[in-house]
């Protein structure tokens, strides 16, 4: 019994031990979380800097606490683009912001129209003669973009300028499953509907290429058209058709080359950037660091101003609601940064005691599941039931289910760069019985029906099986056409000849009908305020759903350890590299969506934002110093 005793006590004070650890973690992690939003006081007299250390995204994603305190990784910090477009603003009419400092050595990117539509605060901010100094290492399509709406542009004397453009290659699986033996069901309905040719062939289709040429045609000129309007002096021509050429002029020095170019300005590195931003912006009185200058940062600035989501719901007047749709469509609860539709469709009904005097479906969306874009559709017309107008905008890109969903708007908003359309439905279901049988593993049974047991993918399906599921997605296309073809008032053969899965950019989508007239989000908040008969100043936005917590700062405070350390610039091997590890990410999604389909999908995955929604590490984290990353390796070591 002694013993027993001694045992017994031992547990009790192990027990004891880990409950008082937990509550100091707890209330440790509670008062960080109250002290995790930057303070309004901190905002200083100098430069607005824009550290853009991440993404732009519609809608930022939600931190899981749980896989982000035992991963070994930093996050990959995203930013909502009308929060960056908000800071900016409000930067351009502040007194005490004198220039705003871009720092775009380790931007991630984001879509063509996010990219625009921050460009053009870019230019309201320089017409209050406030000057935008741009500092990177490396410059790609995403990052020269925003830079070509700059005073200057500064370039690292080890960096340079790299213009790719749309396009790219695609991995096909079609001999490797063959040699597996692996049987890939496939079905759909559209001759452009590319996204199973992966599954079922070597290479692109001529049809997948000519819709592919046409669209990355139009993406490309646009993205052209933007920069030289932007910064006339650039020769985009030499750096992208006479590449060989251009840095033999330079001697392979590519700074040089990308000043000769017209890309950028001068070159110097961040400490005489910074030098050269602390002239116009003023030094900074509490850092002594070369390079150095006065600046607010960008939290810091929000937090004053508050994010555009919650400062628009301040206003008064009539309430007009937005719901954003962003990201691939599922049924679930998934979300924010992904549209799980029953958490969508829960805002949507919750919403309907709101009284709205008109909705706004903001889509930005490849698609997805059909059942979850129907029943986003649903409670969007139970909105609609009401009388009041609905407008869709959509954003980089609104297709397949995204589109779907559009169908439900009065009227609807795109960009030139907007990506839409991929009117179609597939899906693919493998099964192994060839696989198996290699193997000397065969199936047998007893069936009372040609359904009995299917789907089977050890056995294979019944010719019965393959008929159903075809005719469900030849249903499912017929529904798509007659959605179609209601809300734009065609002909439901005209919507065919419109469909089949091809995928059209903003400016041909506008002239075939498929899209009204072009704007941004604030186009179609007034267009539907003026359908609701609202006058100007009697009413304001209302988002539908929470806004991010600030707990993600204090996660992030905890992985890296320092959250205003900033992340290693990448130069043009680092970038390359980036663009090498997304292989893997796009491998694992594809498999995924083989091995772990849900359903019939209308979901656009030749769209650029169709291939994954994954949220990948930073590229340039191998480890955290944080204590949750010590913790974590501790662990798992």
């Amino acid at each position: 019994m002694s013993f027993a005793g001694k045992v017994w006590r031992l547990l009790v004070g192990i027990k004891d031990a880990l409950a008082l650890v937990f509550l100091l973690l707890f209330f440790g992690a509670l008062f960080a979380v109250l002290n995790a939003r930057p303070s309004p006081a901190a905002v200083r007299e100098g430069a607005l800097l824009l550290q853009l250390d991440g993404t732009i995204v519609e809608e930022r994603s939600a931190i899981d606490p749980f896989q982000t305190l035992l991963s070994s990784a930093v996050p990959t910090r995203e930013y909502a683009a009308r929060d960056i477009v908000h800071a900016i603003d409000e930067a351009a009419k502040d007194k005490r912001i004198k220039a705003l400092a871009l720092d775009l050595s380790t931007f991630l990117g984001g879509g063509l129209v996010h990219m625009e539509e921050i460009g053009d605060a870019l230019d309201r901010f320089r017409r209050t003669k406030k000057p935008v100094l741009t500092y990177a290492v490396a410059y790609t399509d995403d990052s020269l973009l925003l830079a070509a709406h700059s005073t200057e542009i500064w370039i690292d004397p080890l960096g340079g300028a790299a213009i790719a453009g749309p396009g790219g290659h695609s991995i096909y699986y079609a001999d490797l499953l063959e040699k597996l033996r692996v049987n890939t069901h496939v079905y759909r309905v559209g001759t452009y509907k590319s996204a199973v040719e992966p599954y079922i062939l070597s290479g692109m289709s001529p049809e997948a290429r000519e819709n592919a040429e046409a669209l990355y045609g139009s993406l490309w000129q646009e993205w052209q058209a933007n920069v030289k309007q932007a910064r006339p002096q650039a020769n985009i021509a030499l750096a992208t058709q006479q590449i060989e050429a251009w840095l033999e002029q330079s001697s392979g020095d590519l700074a040089k080359a990308a000043v000769q170019a017209g890309l950028v300005d001068k070159i110097g590195d961040r400490v005489a950037w910074g030098e050269h931003v602390a002239t116009i912006a003023g030094e900074d009185q509490w850092d002594d660091k070369p390079g150095a200058f006065a600046a607010t940062d960008f939290d810091t600035w929000l937090a004053e101003i508050d994010p555009a989501d919650m400062s628009a719901q301040t206003g008064s007047g009539n309430p007009v609601g937005v719901i954003t749709i962003a990201g691939e469509i599922s049924d679930g609860r998934a979300g924010p940064g992904e549209a799980g539709a029953e958490r969508i469709v829960e805002l949507l009904d919750e919403a309907l005691d709101e009284d709205f005097a008109a909705l706004v479906v903001r889509v930005n969306s490849p698609g997805g599941t059909v059942t979850g874009s129907e029943a986003i559709r649903r409670a969007i017309l139970r909105h609609k039931a009401r009388g009041i107008p609905v407008a869709v905008s959509m954003g980089n890109v609104a297709a397949s289910g995204g589109y779907w969903i559009a169908t439900t708007g009065d009227r609807i908003f795109a960009e030139p760069e907007t990506i839409t359309g991929s009117i179609g439905i597939w899906g693919v279901v493998p099964t192994f019985e060839n696989t198996l049988a290699q193997y000397g593993v065969t199936s047998d049974g007893v069936r009372t029906t040609p359904l009995s047991g299917q789907p089977d993918l050890f056995g294979g399906f019944t010719p019965e099986t393959d008929a159903l599921l075809q005719r469900s997605v030849e249903s499912g296309y017929l529904r798509f056409l007659d959605l179609v073809a209601r809300s734009r008032g065609m002909t439901t053969a005209r919507a065919d000849e419109l469909g089949q899965g091809r995928v059209w950019d903003g400016g041909s989508a506008r002239q075939l009908g498929l899209v009204d007239q072009f704007g941004d989000l604030d186009a179609a908040l007034a267009w539907a305020a003026g359908q609701a008969k609202l006058k100007e100043g009697g009413w304001y936005p209302q988002y539908l759903g929470e806004p991010a917590d600030s707990f993600d700062s204090f996660l992030l405070t905890l992985i890296t350890g320092d959250e205003g350390e900033a992340p290693q610039a990448r130069d043009m091997f680092g970038y390359f590299a980036g663009r090498q590890a997304e292989l893997g990410d796009r491998l694992l999604a594809d498999l995924d969506r083989l091995m772990g389909m849900r359903g019939m999908q209308a979901l656009c995955l030749e769209c650029p934002a169709g291939r994954t929604t994954a949220r990948p590490a930073r590229p340039w984290a191998s480890e955290a110093p944080g204590l949750a990353g010590m913790v974590a390796r501790l662990l798992l070591d």
